[in-house]
């Protein structure tokens, strides 16, 4: 059987223990495998990922900001601005080439699920209450992470890190 791999943003450290903060939180605990992730791929072959070789990785961390909170209907995330990373993604894409799901051949929307798989209100009452409260914040994304998928968790097999760490880049941009 082929192994199937799933493609992720590295988040600073700051981002991430929010983000996976909340996701602890919210998540429902028997469904809550994964830690916080921001997904660029979520079905590659062993092909592509190997591809990756070829992408020209950043000289420097990826500047983002978590700019809202989103209703998935049965979830809530946080939505990413990142149009740097948008790029990247595109750039990716054409490396790695040949065959995409049909969840990675739609428009990509940035974003990291702190709860899904609930009832529609228990999300809007979670979506209303994270809203209220919700001031857009900076980030960074340091690299790439490649993931196998073991069905339902995850096992990272590989690092594509950027050359300037996450922190710094946040740092230039306040």
């Amino acid at each position: 059987m082929e192994r199937t791999f799933i493609l992720t943003a590295e988040l600073d450290t700051d981002g991430f223990a929010w983000l996976d903060g909340l996701r602890r939180e919210h998540f429902p605990p028997e469904r809550n495998l994964l830690p916080a992730h921001l997904t660029l791929f979520h079905r590659l072959s062993s092909a592509q990922t190997e591809r990756l070789d070829d992408a020209a990785m950043p000289a420097a961390a990826i500047f983002i900001l978590y700019e809202r909170i989103r209703l998935l209907g049965s979830g809530v995330a946080v939505e990413i601005t990142a149009p740097a990373l948008a790029q990247l993604r595109t750039a990716v894409r054409h490396v790695m080439g040949g065959d995409f799901s049909k969840q990675d051949r739609q428009s990509w929307r940035p974003h990291v699920t702190v709860q899904n798989k609930v009832t529609a209100a228990a999300a809007r009452q979670l979506h209303d209450r994270l809203s209220a409260g919700f001031k857009p914040r900076t980030g960074g994304v340091s690299g790439l992470l490649v993931w196998e998928y073991l069905g339902g968790p995850w096992r990272l097999v590989r690092r594509l890190s950027f050359h300037q760490p996450a922190s710094d880049a946040v740092a230039e941009k306040k």
